[in-house]
Formats: C-alpha cells, structure tokens, sequence
C-alpha cells in the first residue's frame, strides 16, 4: 500500500501539479499590455491545450486506481480490453479464453484477480522478454482456475531474489487475498506457468 501511494504522489507531482504549474505561468503572460492579437489568441490554445493533458494525465491516474472497463462492464470484459492493448502493440500476442462466469457484486476479488493478469502481463513483457502469452480461465477440480503461459526467458523458481525482484511476492498476497492457491513452474529459457484458484 505505501508502494502504490508513493507511486501515486508521485504521479501527482510530476505530472499534474507540474503542467499546473505551467497552465499558471501562462495565465499571468495574459495580462501583458505589449501582447498582440495572435500571440494572445496563441498564448490562449497553449493554455487549453495544457488543460486538457492535464485532465488526461488525471483520468490516466484514475483509470490505474480503478480501470473503468472493470467497473462499468465486469471482469471478462475488463481482461479483454487490457488483451486487445497489448495486442495492439504487435510486438506480444496475447490469447484469452474463459469458460468461467464471473460475478459483477465481487467488486474487490475481481480487481484483485485483474491486477494479478496485470503483474503477470508486465513481467512476461518487461523482463521475460515474451512474444506470446495465454490465459485461460477454467474450472479444474472443482475450483475456479486462472491459468497463465509465456514463452519468455523464465526463471530459476529456487532463487528467492528474482522471484521477488519480478512482482510475485505482490500477486502471493493477492491470491491469499482471494483465498486462492498459488502454482508457478518455470525455467531458465522455458517460459513460466502461473495457476491460480480462486
């Protein structure tokens, strides 16, 4: 939770306070007696301009809080945006089944569930170095299942400081959050395959 409110300070900071800053500056250069009708009208489209990145770098940090997808449309609906994102890239190709029904009242184990299919994307792009992922939602022996597959560089499971280093100390507590279990089986070179029940 610290993590993720630095994060967002600094999101805030950076971002929003900073194009403020600017918006501000050139509100007070309005009030120049020596400016002429098009630098006024310039002076004018650069402040709407600034304005309108601000309030989307706003809704940018509102969207990583809480994705709207999610909220207004529920879970299936909300990996399948994030899927066709990725695959928009052209670089990863991501493929998506489900077979399960996923309930629009469990609000809080569905954006736990999304944010887990999120570590997992990130790390299979940023340090497994992926160019194909699968996810697929199934029941298996009676539980709800998420399982998920890479083809990247995978990982030696027994070194405790990588497998921290790639997120998944963060989607442990998540799974324990939704009173799942927990599978990863990787190795060096052979991708990595991720089971979760919830």
């Amino acid at each position: 939770q610290e993590k993720e409110r630095l994060r967002i300070a600094q999101d805030l900071h950076d971002d929003i306070s900073s194009k403020l800053s600017v918006v501000s500056l050139n509100i007070h250069l309005l009030d120049s007696d020596s400016l002429t009708r098009e630098e006024y009208t310039e002076l004018k489209n650069k402040i709407i301009n600034l304005v309108n990145t601000t309030a989307e770098s706003a809704r940018q940090i509102s969207h990583d809080l809480l994705p709207p997808v999610l909220e207004k449309f529920g879970l299936h609906a909300a990996i399948d945006a994030l899927c066709s994102e990725i695959n928009m890239s052209k670089t990863v190709q991501v493929s998506y089944s489900n077979s399960l029904y996923f309930a629009k009242a469990e609000d809080e184990k569905n954006l736990h569930i999304f944010r887990i299919l999120q570590e997992l994307i990130n790390n299979s792009v940023k340090h497994g170095e992926s160019t194909r992922i699968q996810i697929e939602f199934k029941g298996k022996e009676g539980k709800n299942t998420c399982i998920y597959k890479d083809n990247g560089k995978g990982f030696d499971p027994e070194k405790n400081a990588l497998k921290e280093g790639l997120g998944l100390r963060n989607i442990r507590s998540r799974v324990e959050l939704i009173n799942g279990t927990l599978r990863i089986e990787s190795e060096n070179r052979k991708g990595i395959t991720v089971e979760f029940t919830f």
